[in-house]
């Protein structure tokens, strides 16, 4: 069989375009692969955001007495809770108490942070948080 130059042109060029598309194709992002979706973004904006919305806050019982202040949120290594250290007490520092709160007992209620049935007196009764060192 006899090639021609046309033909071993046509070929080559032919063989140089399927290998451009592979390499155009394995740099391009996949979107949904990494990441999240469109989706899942607009849920995201529609909850709680730690740096705006907690931190800092004081947190209210249901009689709208403030009981403590968010300090910190603590993801557990196997990331199936989360919970908010709370500071009752205490005056510039002195006597405070941090506590440990499942995120789950809070709710967002007119722009504060409610904790149902939480009293000064049951927080100073709950076990006091400590991190590891």
């Amino acid at each position: 069989m006899k090639l021609d130059w046309k033909t071993l042109i046509v070929a080559t060029a032919l063989a140089l375009c399927l290998v451009a598309g592979v390499v155009l194709a394995q740099n391009a992002p996949v979107v949904g692969s990494i990441g999240v979706t469109v989706e899942e973004v607009k849920v995201l904006a529609t909850g709680w955001s730690i740096k705006k919305d907690i931190l800092g806050k004081d947190v209210f019982n249901e009689t709208n007495e403030k009981v403590g202040t968010i300090e910190d949120i603590i993801v557990t290594p196997e990331r199936g809770m989360s919970y908010a250290i709370v500071g009752a007490g205490g005056f510039l520092g002195m006597d405070k108490h941090d506590v440990p709160i499942p995120i789950n007992q809070f709710n967002i209620k007119d722009k504060r942070i409610v904790w149902f049935g939480a009293t000064k007196e049951a927080i100073k009764a709950m076990p006091t948080f400590h991190y590891a060192d």
